[in-house]
């Protein structure tokens, strides 16, 4: 069965071996997350080297995405490994305390008491803790425990609102840039950017490091801080897309609040031409659970009918019990959810004006190819642009992209209804449409009689060069 959203799966304790993600990725992983947050350069290369085997035995490319750890905006650790804070009761957070205790904590960011004013909420371990500030002494952030409960090593802080001055890419974030370029991350994504310079120059350090070895990944701006917000058209402008990265963003922003703006951020990002990605606690019970809860099916559904490019495991997949059944469930939601999906085509081209061939070819194809009820598109792609394109608008018709560039390859794992395939095309454009054909025939995807879509460019081998669209029909001469 034809899956158009991708599945994005984070890889850590039980799912780091070869054998495993062989069959992560036979029951549907598109893309391997590897978290900068945990583990040395030197665990990353080797699951990244564990990535490409597993693909390769598969059968089929899986991109890596390299996700920046950002500021660590986090309490320090504490004599007993953790306490317990009653509501009610005064708590300081001390940026100059090494181990903290029933009364005090230490800060990881220093800046800390800088930010902050008599009157501001905490939150400490996503939302769970509450913290008033009463005052700012010094270094010494002075509080009452609002909503207690059990406080442990490193959790992480967040102001009611936002607000906070770190800045999104810190020292070590840039080194670990250097590391996912030198291991050939496909995507880099940017923890907590808060306007367009942001990810302008996290793309302007990923491209240096990423030169010796001819790599520009596709940049993804994590949309966590309140201050993204209203600065979202501009980081979608400096972005390749976007991930709706709930947690962080929920905590800030009030767990209301974030149904409305996933919603938003989704339809902001088709409509910018850029990839979106859903993320935390999809399947967050299958951690532990061999099922998920019916909220959370209807959660994954819901992110699949909002147009979301890609859903993302993180501990279910990184630390759960049943890696390989979670991506097998969210699989078949994702499934389900497509077949009740109702393509708006003609109302999305009304008033949309084109004026670059490519993309007007890319358009027309799927214009046709909907009216026209065609088994499948088959783009032939250099950049990959046409294929993004066609799939900011949902028509059930499967688009087949097929390009000479394995970065190309690994970067369409991520577009919705693309699957992506290599193709050395040469520089006569007959006999690479023929080609096309028979490999999108020869892996079952069309049949004789079948009615297929196929753009390409001429002269061939020129990105952004798609100029020519082509009706054809399976078995028939060509």
């Amino acid at each position: 069965m034809h899956r158009a959203t991708k599945i994005v799966g984070t890889i850590g304790p039980a799912s780091s071996t070869p054998e495993i993600l062989l069959q992560m990725m036979q029951a549907g992983l598109d893309v391997v997350r590897l978290n900068f947050s945990h583990g040395t350069a030197d665990d990353h290369r080797q699951r990244a080297e564990f990535v490409r085997e597993a693909a390769r035995q598969a059968g089929r490319e899986v991109a890596i995405m390299a996700d920046l750890q950002g500021p660590k905006i986090r309490v320090g650790k504490f004599e007993n490994g953790k306490v317990f804070l009653n509501a009610g009761e005064p708590f300081i957070l001390d940026a100059d305390c090494e181990l903290g205790n029933d009364e005090r904590a230490g800060l990881d960011y220093k800046d800390l008491p800088c930010d902050l004013k008599s009157g501001d909420v905490l939150l400490l371990n996503d939302g769970l803790i509450v913290l008033g500030v009463q005052s700012v002494i010094g270094n010494e952030i002075h509080t009452i425990v609002k909503i207690g409960g059990e406080l442990s090593n490193n959790k992480g802080i967040n102001r009611q609102g936002g607000g906070l001055s770190a800045p999104a890419l810190t020292a070590k974030d840039m080194e670990d840039i250097r590391t996912a370029m030198s291991i050939g991350a496909d995507f880099v994504a940017v923890s907590f950017p808060k306007n367009a310079t942001d990810m302008e120059m996290a793309r302007q350090l990923a491209n240096i490091a990423g030169a010796p070895w001819s790599i520009k990944p596709k940049m993804i701006a994590k949309i966590e801080r309140a201050e993204a917000i209203p600065a979202l058209q501009g980081i979608l402008d400096a972005s390749d897309g976007i991930m709706v990265a709930r947690g962080d963003l929920a905590v800030e922003v009030g767990n209301a609040a974030v149904p409305a703006l996933q919603k938003r951020m989704i339809r902001m990002a088709r409509e910018s031409n850029k990839f979106v990605i859903t993320a935390t606690q999809m399947m967050e019970s299958m951690i532990h659970a061999p099922v998920p809860t019916r909220a959370e099916v209807s959660d994954v559904a819901n992110a699949v009918l909002d147009g979301t490019d890609a859903v993302m495991l993180s501990a279910e997949s990184a630390a759960g019990k049943y890696p390989v059944q979670t991506i097998e469930t969210m699989a078949a939601i994702c499934v389900e959810a497509e077949k009740s999906e109702q393509s708006e085509l003609d109302k999305d081209f009304l008033d949309h004006t084109f004026t670059r061939i490519d993309q007007s070819i890319a358009m027309g194809a799927l214009f046709t190819a909907f009216h026209l009820g065609a088994k499948a598109i088959v783009a032939l792609t250099e950049s990959g642009s046409t294929a993004l394109w066609m799939s900011r608008h949902w028509t059930h018709v499967p688009i087949f992209a097929l390009t000479p560039r394995v970065g190309s390859e690994r970067a369409m794992a991520l577009y919705r209804n693309v699957t992506s395939l290599r193709l050395d095309t040469n520089t006569d454009r007959d006999t690479a449409l023929q080609q096309a054909l028979e490999t999108v025939v020869s892996k079952g995807y069309a049949s004789r009689d079948d009615m297929v879509v196929l753009t390409v460019g001429e002269p061939m081998g020129q990105a952004g060069g798609t100029n020519t669209l082509k009706i054809v029909r399976v078995g028939e001469p060509y």
